[in-house]
């Protein structure tokens, strides 16, 4: 008979801590969408002229 899942003494892997942490997917889902659109703006701002074209 095999073994049950529970009697595995295998480490739990960094990805299954990562997918299964509900709070930890929701703040990433929230902050990484953020950071792109606030970094994006600021480069097009950066990027229009101080004066006007004469």
């Amino acid at each position: 008979m095999a073994a049950s899942p529970q009697n595995d003494d295998r480490p739990i892997p960094r990805w299954q801590y990562f997918m299964d942490s509900t709070f930890l997917l929701l703040f990433l889902g929230v902050a990484v969408p953020f950071i792109f659109y606030t970094v994006w703006g600021i480069m097009e701002l950066v990027n229009v002229p101080l004066w006007p074209a004469k």
